[in-house]
């Protein structure tokens, strides 16, 4: 289905079949495709960016705050449960309200946010600005597809979204290294302070290069009781799997609020048949194409968050590295997907997103397979091998599956369809830790007590124990103050141990879903709709 696309007041009128014409009488940059790519890319690296640097700040957060172990979970989960819960409403405010608007509004917030939390003296005020962040963020995101579907035609599309996508995974992988520095020569509050010059930067590019897009027949209301059911299910699924690790997967807390996200999802499913403008209309999902690219998405980000989650412990608990070392270690995955991204855009342009899909996912499931054979004395190149695999598995799919779902989706859709893609990923990613976290909890469990006493060690109350596995988990040894040399040196042999074993166990069920992600890869096609709000002239 095409659609035509009614532009603003930047002095652009609709060239044919919809296109926006090729000159503004401003000089040419408004709207120029490439220079829209930059903007939104500015902006959307800080979502990434915080995505992952504010790790390495927590303990000095927790420190200068006095903030208890739960507090500092917060700080993470907050950011993660606002942003999956409202993407995709904030993909539909910018397919109602324009993409230039949603985006511009997100950066500002997005900024406003990090600098109110830098400027905070409680935990408190920390964790309600990282909520606020979330939702700014969500904001901005889908924004950001939306805007680039709208700008590139289709034959440059995959272009884009592969240094879109290069973007993402350079900032989310170059987190820690940044974060590490920052926190160690300067404060905690810089990790926050640096998006308010970058924000600042993205909304003045915003403003003078972004041009709205808005499709005819885009949606004219708002389903509000669409909205309140996908929300609260969305929250109630990533609560449950944020909190399972904590409750346990056999709770009944667990499962209950597994049981309600069913539900609330049954509803909201049923409420879209019967509203005039759903918030997601329900045929969306008749596309194989793009129904097969969400769960694509879902499965990558349980393979890659998932496992991931537990090569930063192994580097830094096991090997002894400090984050910022560990960080560098993690240079082949990152360099690889910067390189990795553009060229997998050019190729799924020329041969279509299947077979590089396929061969993305297949490339992760090995790279996965090789980390579960990491051990204690595993060297720096054999580390890198694998990560520099595993950057050349992921940047295909994270093009290519972002095309499927933004291109089989009409244009009045866009942002809707970038929340899909983006709350894919939160989901899986959340998904991904929970499960992959119970591996190896299960794992640990299981083998710490018959490893313990081989070793010899004094045996262990039942309290003692459950403490000593939960740092096992992690890759600590549970070494008590004042434990002499030779005892502390077999415990610390036996928590690495253990945890490598937990951890290969781990990254083998995250190669099983990269393979099942494979198959789930050859239903995939080129977006049909990908023409649809493709801009001409700049390219």
């Amino acid at each position: 289905m095409t659609s035509q696309t009614t532009i603003d007041k930047a002095g652009q009128g609709d060239g044919p079949s919809g296109a926006p014409s090729e000159a503004t009488p401003g000089g040419g940059l408004r709207g120029h495709p490439w220079f829209t790519l930059f903007t939104v890319a500015v902006g959307v690296m800080m979502v990434a960016l915080d995505g992952t640097i504010v790790a390495i700040a927590n303990p000095a957060i927790a420190s200068d705050l006095g903030a208890t172990l739960a507090d500092v979970q917060w700080i993470t989960n907050a950011y993660f449960l606002a942003l999956a819960v409202s993407l995709i409403t904030a993909g539909k405010l910018g397919d109602r309200f324009g993409h230039r608007q949603t985006f511009l509004i997100g950066v500002v917030g997005f900024a406003a946010a990090s600098g109110a939390i830098g400027l905070s003296d409680s935990i408190t005020m920390v964790i309600v600005f990282r909520v606020l962040q979330g939702l700014f963020g969500a904001l901005l995101m889908p924004a950001a597809l939306g805007l680039l579907r709208a700008t590139f035609p289709a034959e440059k599309l995959n272009m884009a979204i592969g240094i879109w996508g290069m973007v993402i995974g350079a900032s989310t992988a170059g987190g820690p290294i940044l974060g590490g520095v920052l926190v160690e020569h300067v404060n905690w509050q810089s990790v926050f302070f640096i998006n308010v010059p970058v924000g600042v930067v993205a909304v003045a590019l915003g403003a003078w290069i972004l041009l709205d897009h808005r499709a005819e027949n885009a949606p004219r209301s708002f389903d509000i009781p669409g909205i309140v059911l996908l929300s609260g299910a969305m929250f109630c699924l990533v609560w449950a799997l944020i909190k399972a690790p904590e409750w346990g997967w056999g709770d009944g807390r667990t499962w209950g609020f597994i049981a309600a996200s069913v539900v609330g999802f049954v509803a909201f499913a049923f409420w879209e048949t019967r509203v005039k403008e759903p918030l997601i209309p329900l045929a969306l999902f008749r596309s194989v194409p793009l129904s097969a690219g969400v769960v694509l998405m879902v499965l990558m980000a349980i393979a890659f968050m998932g496992g991931l989650f537990f090569v930063t412990f192994y580097l830094q608990n096991v090997h002894g590295l400090s984050p910022v070392d560990a960080g560098l270690h993690l240079l082949p995955l990152t360099g690889m997907m910067i390189v990795g991204s553009p060229l997998a855009g050019v190729m799924i342009t020329k041969v279509g997103p299947r077979i590089p899909l396929a061969g993305g996912m297949a490339c992760t499931a090995l790279a996965m397979y090789g980390i579960s054979t990491l051990e204690k004395s595993t060297g720096s190149l054999a580390m890198s091998v694998w990560f520099a695999l595993l950057g050349l598995g992921l940047a295909p799919v994270m093009v290519g599956a972002t095309e499927v779902i933004v291109g089989n989706a009409p244009l009045e859709l866009s942002g809707v369809a970038g929340g899909l893609q983006q709350s894919a990923m939160q989901v899986g990613g959340s998904l991904g830790t929970a499960v992959l976290g119970a591996v190896m909890a299960s794992k640990v469990d299981g083998d710490l007590p018959g490893n313990w006493d081989k070793a010899g060690l004094p045996p262990l109350d039942p309290e003692q124990a459950g403490a000593a596995s939960q740092a096992v988990q992690v890759g600590v040894p549970p070494v008590a103050e004042g434990t002499p040399e030779a005892i502390a040196a077999k415990i610390t042999d036996v928590a690495h141990d253990t945890f490598i074993s937990g951890m290969s166990l781990a990254s083998l069920v995250a190669a099983g879903v990269a393979a099942v992600a494979v198959v789930v890869a050859l239903f995939t096609k080129r977006g049909e709709n990908a023409e649809a709000g493709a801009g001409v002239g700049h390219i």
